[in-house]
């Protein structure tokens, strides 16, 4: 058995946990839990600050770091990316660590010890799976120009090395499109190469201020398919919607294979030119993939000419957050009623804040787009009602309505993904017990707990 299962192992943090927790440890059935991942961890520990006017140093908090690095150098040997546990640890320091081994169909949790369950294999979220409408009507912008656009940027940066055709026959092939003219003007100016520049940071900063943009080499141009945002989570994704407007100029999508990144903004965005644009685009227009969004992109430009030619401009023009009535909140500061929220349309509900009276949800029973509910504890009337929303394929509940509807055999069939409901740093075990009555019914893999015993001695 891996090392990652050895109370020695754990033993440093172990004893950091008791200095920090001694009063909630003392106290009987008192525990401490946290999760620890390859690439990030949730330990509450105590960490020691800098005084003012002085940056935190990983020195301020050695002892800590160690701690934790030594767990996390072990995941991989254990071939386990990240590992929920919870430890009680009595005055006489008769330590149980209990270690939940995350399921494959299971995502990591966020300040919890179970984030959402994948019930059908390979599912996703509505939203990754729509595609673009056809644009078969959609034309150039009229200020496209790639002879000009050439020109301009050969003026701007004379001593570049192009594309040659034979590249971009090369480029076009692996992509399987065919690459607009004023791309093609674009490449035949430059390659973008870095190995082209030399290391001269300088040459690489004339393409950016000619260019308007970080632009990629031509090996990198890509299409912005869904696994361009394949960090979404379930519980996230599942809560947006794709709404695409009559005059909207790029299609509220996930992506598309007509989005061709060509490089970036320098703060994690992409910029694409889009050869699928919304009612009221251009083909070829300049788009931005906002890294902090899994759905949409935002309009730049009409054409690369009209970037490359005109005056600067912010790509961000703000997000759109309201999209009812596919989407609803009903919430203490929102709206303020179930009925308020049916509508045909409804895709997403969502039951936030509530300090009225539970709500029913017989007005939304019926709706054929209904596929998402969220609701916080204490808001239903009847958490039963949810089993005659059929065409649900998410369900985020608190513990105690999943426990109503486990028992009374009424978990919605038509689910492809659930979330329990957590805050705060609650007891891991009675969830990790919930969920794998939840996974059992789908027949998936289930977390799977690790119980370590040690002793630490009394406390002092």
């Amino acid at each position: 058995m891996s090392s990652l299962y050895d109370f020695e192992t754990w033993e440093p943090l172990l004893r950091l946990l008791r200095t920090a927790h001694a009063q909630a440890l003392a106290v009987p059935g008192g525990q401490v839990s946290g999760n620890i991942g390859r690439g990030s961890y949730s330990v509450p520990v105590k960490w020691r600050y800098p005084p003012p006017g002085r940056a935190m140093l990983l020195s301020d908090n050695q002892e800590e770091h160690d701690a934790i690095e030594r767990v996390r150098d072990t995941l991989a040997g254990a071939g386990v990316t990240d590992i929920a546990f919870t430890v009680e640890i009595p005055p006489n320091g008769a330590a149980v660590l209990r270690l939940f081994d995350r399921s494959p169909a299971v995502d990591p949790g966020i300040g919890s010890s179970v984030g959402a369950l994948t019930l059908v294999e390979g599912a996703v979220p509505e939203p990754w799976r729509r595609l673009p409408e056809p644009a078969a009507g959609a034309r150039p912008a009229p200020a496209v120009d790639a002879a000009l656009l050439e020109r301009t940027l050969r003026e701007r940066i004379p001593d570049a090395i192009g594309a040659t055709e034979e590249e971009i026959a090369a480029a076009e092939e692996r992509l399987g499109l065919s690459l607009p003219e004023e791309v093609k003007a674009l490449y035949r100016v430059t390659r973008a190469r870095w190995e082209d520049w030399q290391d001269d940071y300088e040459a690489g900063e004339r393409v950016l201020g000619a260019v308007g943009f970080e632009l990629g080499s031509l090996e990198d141009i890509a299409v912005a398919d869904l696994s361009y945002r394949s960090y979404f989570r379930w519980e996230h994704a599942a809560t947006g919607a794709v709404l695409t407007g009559p005059n909207d100029a790029v299609q509220d999508l996930v992506g598309s294979p007509g989005w061709i990144v060509l490089g970036g903004t320098g703060g994690g965005d992409m910029v694409a030119v889009d050869l699928t644009p919304g009612p009221r685009g251009h083909l070829g227009q300049v788009i931005v993939l906002d890294h902090e969004q899994s759905i949409g992109a935002s309009l730049w430009a009409e054409s690369l000419t009209d970037l490359v030619l005109g005056p600067e401009r912010n790509w961000y023009t703000g997000h759109r957050w309201d999209k009812r009535p596919v989407t609803a909140i009903v919430h203490d500061q929102s709206i303020g009623s179930i009925e308020a929220a049916a509508h045909p349309a409804l895709e997403v509900l969502r039951i936030g804040a509530w300090s009225g009276e539970p709500l029913s949800l017989a007005p939304v029973v019926g709706l054929p787009r209904l596929r998402t509910l969220c609701a916080y504890p204490g808001t239903l009337a009847d958490p039963l009602e949810i089993a005659a929303l059929t065409g649900l394929e998410f369900l985020e509940l608190a513990p105690g309505d999943w426990r109503v509807l486990l028992d009374a055999g009424a978990v919605p069939r038509s689910l492809s993904a659930a979330s329990i409901q957590t805050f705060g740093r609650e007891d891991p075990r009675p969830i990790v017990a919930l969920a794998d009555e939840i996974l059992a019914l789908w027949n998936r893999p289930l977390i799977t707990e690790t119980v370590v015993n040690g002793d630490l001695g009394p406390s002092s």
